[in-house]
C-alpha cells in the first residue's frame, strides 16, 4: 500500500444513526470531504470506508460512512486516525509543499550549522512555524524567502537564514 497522508481523526459521535464527528486537518476544514474513500486506522491496520455524506457542523465536521448506521458500530471508530493515499492528494505548484513532506528533513543554516529535524508543523494565523529538534527545540517561521531559504525534498534538506543561537 501507497503512504497514507493522515488528514483527520475521528473525535466524537454526532447523534444515534452512526453519524461521527471528525477533526479535520485540511484547509479549509471541509476539505477532507473531497475524499470519498477513507482509510481509518484500527488495530495497527488501515481499513477503507466510503464516505457517504457530511457537511461542516459550527466548528467542525460531521460525516456518515456507509455501513456505520447506528451509534454502537460508529462508537468503535471514535479516536482512528483518518488517511488518504499519498498519490490522492492533489499536485502543487513548484515551491510548494505539504507538511508530510516537510516532516523529517534535516535543517541547517547558510553556514551549515545542523540545527536538527523537523518535528512538526503548527499553525499561528501569521504563518506556520517549524518545530525543529535537534540539541535543543527551535521554532523557526515556514516563510520562504526569508527564513526559509532552500528545500530539497529529494537530499531530505532544509536550509534557512537562521541565527543558531537563537
Amino acid at each position: 500500500m501507497s503512504k497514507m497522508i493522515i488528514m483527520g481523526r475521528v473525535s466524537g459521535l454526532f447523534g444515534v444513526r452512526g453519524w461521527l464527528k471528525v477533526y479535520s486537518h485540511t484547509s479549509p476544514r471541509e476539505g477532507i470531504l473531497d475524499y470519498k474513500i477513507w482509510y481509518l486506522k484500527r488495530d495497527d491496520s488501515w481499513r477503507k470506508h466510503k464516505l457517504s455524506t457530511g457537511h461542516r457542523q459550527g466548528k467542525g465536521i460531521v460525516v456518515q460512512l456507509d455501513g456505520c448506521d447506528d451509534r454502537d458500530r460508529a462508537a468503535e471508530l471514535v479516536g482512528c486516525d483518518i488517511a488518504v493515499p499519498r498519490e490522492q492528494l492533489p499536485s502543487l505548484e513548484s515551491g510548494e509543499y505539504y507538511w508530510t513532506d516537510l516532516q523529517g528533513l534535516r535543517v541547517e543554516t547558510l553556514e551549515g550549522v545542523d540545527l536538527g529535524v523537523i518535528s512538526h508543523l503548527f499553525e499561528t494565523g501569521a504563518n506556520d512555524v517549524l518545530v525543529v529538534k535537534g540539541e535543543r527545540e527551535r521554532l523557526i517561521p515556514y516563510t520562504m524567502g526569508e527564513a526559509v531559504q532552500a528545500v530539497d525534498l529529494d537530499a531530505g534538506c532544509m536550509i534557512v537564514d537562521w541565527d543558531p543561537d537563537f
